[in-house]
Parts: C-alpha cells; structure tokens; sequence
C-alpha cells in the first residue's frame, strides 16, 4: 500500500501544477477583459472624495440631456461616478470654470458644489451615473446658480 502512495505522489503533483496553471490562465483572461475608466482620490474639481456615513445606498442610472436640455443647478452630497455613453455634456462650475466630457470619458463629479450640465450638440447626451451613497442621503438636489 505505501509503494502504491508513492506512486500516485507524481500523479497528484501534476494534477495539482495544472490546475494551478489554468487558474492563473483564468486570472490573466479575466485581467484582459478589464478596461481601467479611472482611478482617483479627488472629483473633477480637486476636492477629495468623502463617502457618507450610514447604511450603503448606491443607484446607478442613465441621465438622458436632450439637445439644448440643461440639468439645471445642483449639488451632490454623494460621491457620484460619471461616464458619458453618448454625445458631449458641458458642465458650468461656476468659479471653478466649464468643462466639456465627450463620449467615453468619466469622471468623479464634483460633491456639494452648485454646478449645470448642459447639452450644446443636435444629439442628445446619455450619461451612466452611478451614485455612491447612504440612506437618507441626497443624490442630488437643486442649488442656485452661482452670483456672476
């Protein structure tokens, strides 16, 4: 019987050393197929990213601005993730001056800063947002625009 356990030592280590090998063969396909968007610490405006406090509550959604459509001033007390799907969005931030975010471009957008997006293009803009925040936490809400 211990002849025979030896004998199967072999068997068993190059068993082990394949599945290894096709795990990892996993890992690198599965690394292949990712595509970084983007890493960062700060929103778009320079201000360092604060999650809320409380029960986690994200919502993910697509914002649709149609041609010559604004968002309207507003605020975010939520880290927000933003990645334009289509079209171009220019977004007013007040003192903080005006952007524009073409299709396939993302970003962190700015947290409890008044600012409006608006579409100057003939298509419409469509935006994935998703909004990393806690109940009772205000995704986004109206805000003055700022005094020029």
């Amino acid at each position: 019987m211990t002849s025979f356990r030896l004998a199967l030592l072999p068997v068993l280590a190059i068993a082990f050393a394949f599945s290894g090998s096709a795990r990892s063969e996993e890992s690198v396909s599965y690394q292949n197929l990712l595509t970084p968007l983007l890493e960062t610490e700060t929103d778009i405006i320079d201000q360092p990213i604060v999650y809320p406090t409380g029960t986690p509550k994200i919502t993910s959604a697509i914002v649709t601005i149609p041609p010559g459509g604004e968002t309207g001033w507003h605020t975010h007390e939520v880290p927000l993730y933003v990645y334009i799907l289509d079209g171009a969005v220019t977004v007013d931030y007040g003192d903080k001056g005006t952007r524009v975010y073409e299709a396939n471009s993302s970003i962190m957008e700015a947290m409890d800063w008044p600012h409006n997006g608006i579409n100057k293009g003939s298509e419409p803009v469509r935006i994935l947002v998703v909004y990393m925040g806690a109940e009772g936490k205000t995704n986004a809400a109206p805000a003055d625009a700022p005094q020029q």
